[in-house]
């Protein structure tokens, strides 16, 4: 049995659709900024219960956008240190500085880190949902900004229908940014999203996106935009893999259900705690390794031996650990240590949309064998 670490799910049905659709678009001409993407927009934002919504052409343009609106140029926006490279990448783009901070062990944000981490020049936080779970502390996290007058972003780009007490992800900040990118849990090929409820942000964003244009049809520019445009095919896409949101979310977490049962059988890997609270999506399903134990050995072992991929970790380097930000904010081994642990010993089991029962139970069957 060969299980992959992820798998992309287009049914048939889908792909038929969405040929169609790319021949409308195409016979059409409205190649980007069409229908399509504004249909996108209007669900999505319907769906996580925000006002707007704004189709851009990747999860890092969402992230982007966002934090040029907020005017982070020369002030400081907090980034937790357990993040993807894009979270502190597009602070720095936009003209700002990061300040790093720890995380807890459910890998989100830590509330007394962000206190700590509060300078004057502080402008706003961003907030990751790792793995697919709203951070427990959101609300927490949600306050401390409220108290120092900061902006809160959210980087859902694991979280599509993840949810809080009910919440939806994407809801709880200023603004929010999702990815599309294709190892999402639903995917437009390349893409983004950003969810707002703040109108003027909105109307700003949309400059962003189109060159700074005030525009679409015109040539006058009054912000230093980019080209952030989603096209019409990449939308249609999104549009029909939005439609699947929900049907994926219910077939991941049965897996999650089955690896929940089944891990404790091996004493020497404990999954993630998710609180009862949290209605996590499952983007990945994170387990932790007793200390001691070689991840990469095991990763190594597990596919030659049993043919099962894990999924990348989110994230095996802090970001104050790569090089790239150790020249530019600085951090040295021993400034985060929660963060620095558990990037130490995560793994994160296969699951997809289109998992059997009989292949979560051979992952957990094949870990034993490993680690026995």
């Amino acid at each position: 049995m060969q299980i992959p670490a992820a798998k992309i799910h287009f049914p048939p049905e889908d792909r038929k659709k969405i040929l169609a659709w790319i021949d409308q678009i195409l016979e059409s001409g409205q190649l980007t900024l069409g229908g399509y993407g504004k249909r996108l927009e209007e669900a999505f934002a319907s769906y996580v219960g925000v006002n707007r919504a704004i189709a851009v052409n990747s999860g890092t343009s969402a992230l982007e956008i966002p934090l040029r609106c907020f005017d982070v140029e020369n002030s400081s926006v907090i980034v937790p240190t357990n993040t993807f490279f894009a979270t502190p990448a597009a602070v720095i783009h936009a003209g700002g500085k990061v300040i790093f901070a720890d995380c807890t062990d459910n890998l989100c944000l830590d509330p007394s880190s962000v206190k700590r981490a509060i300078r004057r020049d502080t402008k706003g936080v961003i907030l990751v949902h790792i793995g697919g779970a709203v951070a427990p502390q959101t609300r927490e996290v949600r306050q401390i900004c409220q108290e120092h007058g900061l902006f809160l972003l959210e980087d859902a780009a694991h979280a599509h229908g993840s949810t809080l007490e009910g919440q939806k992800a994407g809801s709880f900040g200023e603004a929010a940014a999702f990815s599309f990118y294709p190892t999402k849990v639903i995917t437009s090929g390349e893409g983004g999203i950003i969810t707002t409820n703040d109108e003027k942000l909105y109307q700003r964003a949309l400059v962003f996106r189109d060159q700074g244009k005030a525009g679409f049809l015109g040539n006058i520019h009054t912000e230093m935009g980019y080209n952030w445009r989603m096209s019409e095919i990449h939308a249609a896409i999104g549009v029909t893999q939005f439609e699947r949101l929900e049907e994926f979310i219910v077939a991941r977490r049965r897996v999650a259900s089955i690896y929940d049962r089944r891990l404790p059988e091996i004493r020497s890997v404990s999954p993630l705690r998710i609180p009862t609270y949290v209605k996590s999506n499952y983007y990945k399903y994170i387990a932790y390794l007793d200390k001691g134990i070689d991840r990469a050995q095991l990763k190594k072992e597990l596919k030659e031996k049993h043919g099962v991929s894990l999924s990348g970790e989110v994230y095996e380097l802090p970001c104050h650990l790569q090089h790239v930000f150790k020249e530019i904010v600085g951090g040295k081994e021993g400034d985060f240590p929660v963060s620095e642990d558990l990037a130490r010993r995560m793994i994160c089991l296969p699951t997809s949309a289109v998992m059997t029962d009989a292949e979560s139970n051979y992952v957990i069957d094949s870990m034993k064998q490993v680690l026995k």
